[in-house]
C-alpha cells in the first residue's frame, strides 16, 4: 500500500538525517490521518493518491503567488515539497493518453451533450487520479461535449 511505503520512506528519511524530506513526507502522513479521521475509515491507495493530488495542487497555487510576490525562497520551498510529493504518485499521462480517455469515457457514459459531463468525469476520475490535472482534463471534457 502506497501509505506503508511513505511511512517507511519516513523511518528511512529519520535514520538518513535528510531533515527537510522528513518535514515534507509528515506533512503528507499528517494530512492522510486527518482525512482518515474526519472521515472514519482507512484511506486506500485511491484516496491517498486523491489526497497527495490535493496537496500537489495547492502548493502549485503558492508558489505562483509566491513569485507573483517576488518570494522565490518560500516558491522554492513549495517547489521541494512539490517534487518530494511527486515522487508517490504515478507517472504523468500524455495529452494523447489523456485524449484517448477521455474518447473511451465518452462511449463508456454515452454522453452526447454538455448536460453529461458529470457522468464523464465520474468515469475519468479514477483513471486519472494523481496523473493528470483534472482542472485540465475538465476542460478538454467540456470542449470534446461542446463539439
Amino acid at each position: 500500500m502506497l501509505k506503508q511505503r511513505i511511512q517507511d520512506d519516513m523511518k528511512t528519511a529519520m535514520k538518513a538525517g535528510e531533515k527537510n524530506k522528513l518535514g515534507v513526507i509528515r506533512l503528507m502522513l499528517a494530512a492522510i490521518k486527518q482525512r482518515e479521521i474526519d472521515e472514519r475509515i482507512e484511506l486506500d491507495d485511491t484516496q491517498v493518491l486523491a489526497v497527495l493530488d490535493k496537496m500537489v495542487k495547492q502548493r502549485r497555487d503558492s508558489i505562483s503567488q509566491y513569485d507573483g510576490a517576488g518570494r522565490t525562497d518560500l516558491a522554492d520551498v513549495e517547489r521541494f515539497e512539490v517534487g518530494v510529493i511527486q515522487g508517490y504518485l504515478p507517472a504523468g499521462l500524455s495529452d494523447t493518453e489523456i485524449a484517448a480517455l477521455i474518447d473511451a469515457a465518452v462511449v463508456e457514459s454515452g454522453a452526447t451533450a454538455m448536460s453529461d459531463m458529470g457522468k464523464v468525469m465520474g468515469v475519468l476520475r479514477p483513471q486519472i487520479q494523481g496523473r493528470a490535472d483534472m482542472g485540465a482534463v475538465s476542460a478538454l471534457v467540456k470542449q470534446r461535449l461542446g463539439s
